[in-house]
């Protein structure tokens, strides 16, 4: 049977150069293993949650029996993938699916690896030679839903142009790597154009002059027992609709104790405490001193992942303030 975990890639300061790499863009959205058999495809997150349900556009492919892995996307009318678009695809709360809402927005996956083909795992052959396979799999594809993305020789040059249209930046892959599930790999290195990292929502603070809106969230990390090491309060990115729909997956998980080991009286004043089971991405300057991010910025919701994903991040603890 395919282990369904996704190989992850390990954060880089400098792009590679050298015949031995090949470059990638870094998208924007949520890691899927995509699973089809007769036609039928089954969607797994990288917290290995079915779900296939959340997008049934998705079903159809004429393929065969096969396991590939790649990442879902939402993209705006420039082609640029939105994670907000994607928030309510998972799990979204009843009171967010309110009549008279924007039907959601189309999604496409980028596909960027074969793990298995006709029943047979690759995962031990060569980057270049998995390529090859996908590649041969492209022109089958429904390209409206279902993309086999470039792959280029010149990374520096590609984070260039990625910075220069908005896209998220680079996944850089040694030729000759291996596929290993749920490892974090230096065969794979990622350089984004944003620090970002997914927390873990632990509580919220009310808007000035508001009891009824979001002002920020505390996040943080789970440690050994459960508790949430608190890595900060962030208010920046929750203005207007975004700040509605995080709140209105927060609200329900309300609870009298605070899910943190320590929390200063001034973050704690006026907070309303929830059970630690919302996932979100922010983005950040890195950490600051008492491991604290430093001016972190809501980017979105992340039903794809659990509590438990967030440690697998590789941003260092001691970040530089540069």
């Amino acid at each position: 049977m395919v282990d369904m975990r996704p190989m992850l890639a390990t954060h880089t300061d400098s792009v590679p150069t050298g015949d031995a790499w090949a470059h990638e863009v870094k998208w924007d959205g949520w890691r899927v293993i995509a699973e089809v058999r007769g036609g039928a495809v089954r969607l797994f997150s990288r917290s290995e949650r079915d779900v296939t349900s959340s997008f049934p556009e998705l079903q159809g492919l004429v393929l065969p029996d096969l396991v590939l892995d790649g990442e879902i996307v939402a993209l705006d009318e420039a082609g640029i993938p939105s994670l907000h678009a994607l928030a309510d695809r998972i799990s979204g709360p009843a009171k967010t699916q309110r009549p008279g809402r924007a039907a959601p927005r189309p999604v496409t996956v980028m596909l960027f690896d074969v793990l298995a083909l006709d029943g047979h795992e690759v995962i031990d052959q060569p980057w270049h030679r998995r390529r090859e396979l996908l590649d041969a799999l492209a022109p089958s594809l429904e390209h409206d839903k279902w993309l086999v993305p470039e792959v280029y020789a010149d990374g520096r040059m590609l984070l260039d142009v990625t910075r220069e249209r908005g896209l998220e930046g680079v996944v850089s892959k040694r030729r000759s790597s291996p596929y290993r599930p749920g490892q974090r790999s230096p065969h794979w290195l990622k350089r984004p154009h944003r620090r970002t990292r997914s927390v873990v929502v632990g509580g919220w603070r009310p808007e000035t002059g508001s009891r009824d809106r979001l002002g920020a969230v505390l996040v943080g990390t789970p440690g050994p027992d459960g508790r949430l090491r608190l890595l900060g309060r962030v208010g920046s990115g929750l203005a207007g609709r975004a700040g509605d729909e995080l709140l209105a997956h927060l609200r329900d998980l309300a609870c009298p104790d605070r899910p943190f080991d320590d929390v200063p009286r001034i973050d704690a004043e006026l907070a309303t405490w929830v059970r630690p089971e919302v996932v979100i991405d922010v983005e950040s300057l890195g950490l600051a001193g008492q491991g604290r991010l430093r001016q972190p910025s809501y980017r979105g919701l992340r039903p794809d992942l659990v509590p438990a994903d967030t440690l697998a991040t590789d941003i260092p603890e001691e970040d530089s303030d540069a």
